[in-house]
């Protein structure tokens, strides 16, 4: 019988992925060292909490090489995997620490590509026959000026779920500065669950991101999901997909 209980988990949040994103520059570009670190209000990923509705701690880095290849990692206190635990089958892991790489390009004088892989990492205990969260996904990613879409195509087991290898999900983000210093934040996606369709939802987010300059910048955005609350019930009684509004708080390097 399949498990139908779980967390959406981490990928970089879209104040750090803006943060690490390589700047374009009318000379040629050089290899380089980028990173962000900061806190948010409560830890979302595909509209899910990952920290059942509290603050998380975040950083990560990356090298940019002048070719268009990169190599990063990030992290992040969770507790959706402890969250469900028991006294009988207890599980120790908090923490998630992730792997990426790929290729970054652009043509013409709008658009612009990324593609490559990421591995979502739980380190910790796990009781015997429990189904590991960790997750392999590919992805590729379109953008045309503020506007991209991106596929990710999960190549193992999607976050515990069994036999969900080839779920895929669906991002169609718009970033839009509408004033020197703010940026509107619009997103919907959709996270399509193989062999389990009752863990398929749709989430979206609207907010705003203000740049202060010298790398600091603050968002706040509201979310919600249309995913299944019989599923995404956590064993203390939370549902984990309802709307919500986030602050988060960062900085570049």
């Amino acid at each position: 019988m399949k498990r139908c209980w779980i967390s959406m988990v981490a990928a970089v949040p879209m104040v750090m992925a803006s943060a690490l994103a390589p700047a374009l520059a009318d000379e040629a570009p050089a290899s380089k060292w980028v990173g962000s670190a900061g806190v948010v209000s409560d830890y979302l990923f595909r509209g899910m909490s990952q920290t059942n509705r509290k603050p998380a701690v975040q950083a990560g880095v990356e090298f940019d090489h002048a070719s268009g290849w990169y190599l990063g990692g990030w992290g992040s206190n969770v507790s959706w995997l402890s969250d469900a635990s028991t006294s009988a089958a207890p599980i120790s892991s908090s923490v998630e620490l992730d792997l990426y790489g790929g290729y970054r390009g652009s043509f013409g004088s709008d658009w612009s590509y990324d593609v490559g892989v990421y591995r979502y990492q739980y380190p910790g205990s796990y009781p015997a026959g429990f189904v590991l969260p960790n997750t392999t996904e590919a992805y590729a990613a379109l953008a045309w000026k503020s506007v991209s879409l991106k596929y990710s195509y999960a190549l193992t087991n999607l976050f515990g779920y069994a036999d969900s290898e080839h779920s895929g999900y669906v991002d169609l983000s718009w970033n839009q500065e509408f004033a020197p210093g703010w940026l509107l934040n619009a997103h919907v996606g959709h996270q399509q669950v193989e062999n389990v369709a009752c863990a398929s939802y749709s989430d979206w987010k609207l907010g705003v991101t203000r740049n202060f300059g010298s790398g600091w910048s603050a968002a706040l955005g509201y979310y919600d999901t249309n995913a299944n609350a019989s599923v995404y019930t956590n064993a203390r009684g939370h549902y984990l997909g309802r709307a919500t509004a986030v602050l988060s708080l960062a900085r570049s390097f």
